[in-house]
């Protein structure tokens, strides 16, 4: 894969696992939410686990492209923290979805 194509992937990658948790009211996007046997709405707490276990995994795909593309190399926490900190601006867009839009009353 070239690099370009890589970095486009990652970047949409990054895109649609920022939002997921605050589009869908199943965990991680395929298991059913319940509580007391009964279908419920994710708590936010759950939703910011997800947003935070996905990073990992984005961060984790990231650093098999780098090393199928070249050298592995090593990073300080300044990375982490601006990739995480890019990664919850990449997730707004869901949360004013979820949280901030007014919906009308059918």
């Amino acid at each position: 894969m070239k690099q370009t194509l890589a970095i486009y992937v990652l970047i949409l990658l990054a895109l649609v696992t920022a939002n997921l948790p605050f589009l869908t009211e199943r965990v991680f996007g395929a298991v059913a939410f319940r509580r007391d046997g009964a279908p419920a709405r994710k708590p936010f707490w759950l939703r910011l686990v997800e947003v935070l276990v996905l990073y990992l995994v984005v961060g984790g795909i990231g650093l098999g492209f780098e090393a199928s593309l070249g050298n592995v190399f090593p990073q300080g926490w300044q990375f982490y923290a601006i990739t995480l900190t890019l990664y919850l601006v990449l997730a707004y867009p869901g949360f004013v979805y979820r949280y901030l839009f007014k919906r009308t009353a059918r």
